[in-house]
């Protein structure tokens, strides 16, 4: 069998979009699964789109996301140059030679082009009415001689219907009357993205189009151009929209109105790219297991087509966050502190010193750095609160437990000279055992914390607050008590 050859091959017009990223997810893990090839090609035949830096976009989105191609610009196989733009005479050389089998034919109408992305996403956009495909072959001549601008456009068969496989979808049927007379070569020489596919794809010999279901209307047209060709048609595997999720409870394809849908501001965000590519990789397939969480490599081995979904996914950011919470406490210690320190806002200020144990209480306690601040908010500057807040049946304690603990204790800590978490431990074990009492660590942290939810317990509470600042907190809870 031919090896596997799959590509990925985004448009420069700006930052990575998660379907995207997911198309190139799909063609790399269907290539690796079948120890493949992965191609990276570059589609800047509109070039009125094109962003300065989206390249770059590009090629640091996959390294991020781990989807690391074989060939590309910057790895030539032995089929580049893989810029279209650069194969510019490539295009008209073959598109020419549709004109000369008749499966094409020159247009000189004045009426302006379809924009590409329209072109690409509607078939019937403009709606050609066919005035130039059937010019005597004079006229064409002489248009040609006089200079006239012209396109080449593709030669539809408007009878019958046009059938084919699709490894998603399975056999789709299309009536040919709807589709038009698509451009392939525009005026100013450069293919369309239609066009242009087709004949790259052929000549770097790609078994596998992988490509949004948005495409399968036009996939007729590509298969009448490999057949005008006497070309092979490739493998079609074409991929269900992702939907957000919309205020009322509707679904619509995903759009900045849901949140972040590029993978440049999820990782932004805090997102790790692990977790993001986890999961996309799930966005429309399954791996048939009752697992969630896969690395990179265990995907390459698990993927296969048959787990592809037709019903659209829909992009669930509480997923998403849960997933990116349970690689982050993956992380080593380093790693994490690394990840969070600069959302967390305790640079410059008197937890900076204490980052270290910090770190340590919040990775099992966060998905997002984003969340960090709001956590540690209290070691800032302590709530507000009443007494009412040290009643807790679990710990069997109340206002005058708490009160009953903390007059005695109070004195012992501010008596204490080496204030760090073993004396610290020591004096309150010791106090736990002469007064037999349990909720002693619950009362502590309470009038420490001023709420009832914290990262780490009373030990590393005063520990990080230091002993001037933990012996006013508990003198202040005394006062309120």
């Amino acid at each position: 069998m031919a090896t596997v050859r799959t590509r990925f091959a985004p448009s420069p017009t700006g930052f990575m979009h998660v379907g995207n990223l997911r198309t190139a997810l799909y063609a790399y893990l269907i290539a690796k699964s079948q120890g493949g090839t992965f191609v990276l090609r570059i589609e800047d035949t509109d070039q009125a789109r094109y962003v300065e830096g989206a390249v770059d976009v590009i090629y640091k989105t996959l390294a991020a996301a781990g989807l690391k191609h074989d060939e590309g610009p910057d790895k030539d196989g032995g089929y580049g140059p893989y810029i279209q733009s650069e194969r510019k005479s490539l295009y008209k050389e073959y598109a020419e030679m549709l004109v000369k089998s008749g499966a094409a034919y020159y247009c000189f109408c004045d009426k302006e082009e379809p924009a590409e992305e329209d072109e690409a996403e509607n078939p019937a956009v403009g709606g050609y009415d066919g005035r130039c495909r059937d010019l005597s072959p004079e006229t064409v001549a002489a248009n040609l001689a006089a200079g006239k601008p012209y396109v080449i456009r593709q030669k539809i068969d408007r009878s019958g219907v046009s059938t084919f496989q699709d490894e998603v979808f399975g056999e789709i049927t299309i009536e040919n009357k709807v589709l038009d007379d698509q451009i392939l070569l525009k005026r100013d020489g450069m293919p369309t993205y239609n066009f242009a596919n087709v004949v790259d794809d052929h000549l770097m010999n790609i078994t596998h189009v992988v490509r949004g279901s948005e495409y399968l209307p036009s996939t007729p047209k590509y298969n009448m151009l490999y057949r005008a060709f006497g070309w092979e048609i490739p493998h079609y595997v074409h991929l269900p929209l992702i939907m957000g999720r919309n205020e009322d409870g509707s679904v619509s394809k995903l759009s900045k109105r849901h949140g972040s849908v590029s993978f440049e501001n999820l990782v932004a965000e805090g997102y790790l790219p692990t977790a993001i590519i986890n999961y996309i990789s799930l966005l429309g397939w399954s791996s048939k297991t009752e697992r969630e969480l896969f690395t990179l490599p265990e995907l390459e081995e698990l993927f296969n087509t048959s787990g592809l979904n037709k019903s659209p996914a829909v992009f669930d950011y509480g997923k998403l966050k849960w997933m990116t919470g349970e690689y982050v406490k993956q992380l080593s210690p380093e790693e994490f502190s690394a990840w969070a320190f600069e959302a967390s806002g305790v640079k410059g200020t008197k937890l900076e010193s204490a980052w270290g144990i910090l770190a340590g209480l919040l990775q099992s306690r966060v998905a997002l750095p984003a969340e960090i601040p709001e956590k540690i908010a209290f070691l800032h500057e302590q709530p507000e609160y009443t007494a009412e807040l040290f009643v807790n049946k679990k710990n069997k304690c109340d206002a005058d437990t708490a009160k009953a603990i903390l007059t005695p204790l109070v004195p012992e800590l501010a008596a204490l000279g080496n204030w760090d978490r073993e004396s610290i431990n020591t004096l309150l074990q010791k106090y736990v055992e002469m007064h037999h009492i349990k909720s002693v660590m619950w009362a502590v942290r309470i009038a420490l914390a001023g709420q009832p939810v914290t990262p780490g317990g009373a030990l590393e509470i005063m520990e990080i607050l230091g002993k001037e600042e933990s012996i006013d907190r508990l003198e202040k809870a005394l006062n309120k008590l």
